[in-house]
């Protein structure tokens, strides 16, 4: 399978990696990226064929647009009508595929993705949604690609992306967030500097490794470390007061209304 970048910044350059170790060959990889800089980088630690242009990468069997959602329209409007065999794959955050497919002329073949940070450790998770037009094949290279930089969900109404892009998105900055308030009560509470960050972070870590080893409920989870009148319960019971879970949800909302809105404003006319 050929498979084309237009755009080659860090999550393409983490995807290549993953499609690397997976056993693609570098040589069915191509990117068009117009910074000179970044073109070198890439072919120094990848090896694949890069050009500053975008035509060089349009005969690919999966044509993944990988460039900033404020410039996605200028640059598909200059290139000319595509294969409909060609899977086009955007994870251009807000980016809707309709739109995508307007500028591309008329062209059925879109998926829209919705990735992650983690994606750079090979640890993403990405929301995806495909037109109708989308062949099982054109769909599974897509979710092909995306797997090698972690897990996909696929969802049948591309309004849920807008609801991918509030968890998954959005979520790693929420996992952060409680990483520095973790890391900031461990200092309060007299901890180093040092040992106060690795006390967070591997907290978080450890507890999403477990959850995802464990398979059991997240609520089981936190019932196993909660002992009736013991330390976890006082804290647990605090966090509820504080309204943490009202908070998550909040956030949520919020990132999701943001993401529709961000969708009408690149998709207008």
């Amino acid at each position: 399978m050929k498979i084309g970048f237009i755009g080659g910044g860090n999550m393409a350059g983490a995807m290549i990696g993953g499609m690397l170790k997976r056993g693609y060959g570098a040589g069915d990889i191509g990117v068009a990226e117009p910074s000179a800089e970044r073109r070198s980088t890439l072919a120094t630690e990848f090896g694949v064929f890069l050009e500053a242009s975008a035509a060089t990468v349009l005969a690919s069997d999966l044509l993944i647009l990988a460039v900033k959602p404020q410039v996605l329209r200028a640059v598909l409007a200059s290139l000319p009508r595509l294969a409909q065999t060609t899977c086009v794959l955007s994870i251009a955050a807000g980016v809707r595929a309709g739109d995508i497919a307007r500028w591309l002329q008329g062209h059925g073949a879109v998926v829209r993705a919705m990735p992650n940070t983690p994606a750079l450790v090979g640890a993403g998770i990405a929301g995806l949604y495909a037109l109708p037009g989308v062949s099982i094949e054109q769909k599974a290279r897509a979710e092909q690609a995306l797997k090698a930089v972690g897990q996909v969900v696929w969802v049948a109404d591309e309004a849920m992306i807008d609801a991918v892009t509030a968890i998954s998105g959005s979520g790693p900055a929420y996992v952060f967030l409680f990483i520095e308030a973790l890391e900031a009560a461990a200092l309060e509470l007299g901890f180093a500097p040092g040992a106060a960050r690795m006390l967070a972070l591997h907290t978080v870590y450890g507890s999403a490794a477990l959850a995802l080893q464990d398979g059991a409920d997240p609520a089981v989870l936190r019932a196993r470390v909660t002992s009736k009148g013991g330390t976890t319960e006082r804290g647990i019971a605090a966090l509820e007061a504080h309204g943490l879970p009202r908070a998550v949800l909040a956030a949520a909302r919020a990132a999701a209304a943001r993401a529709k809105e961000l969708g009408e404003l690149l998709g207008a006319e």
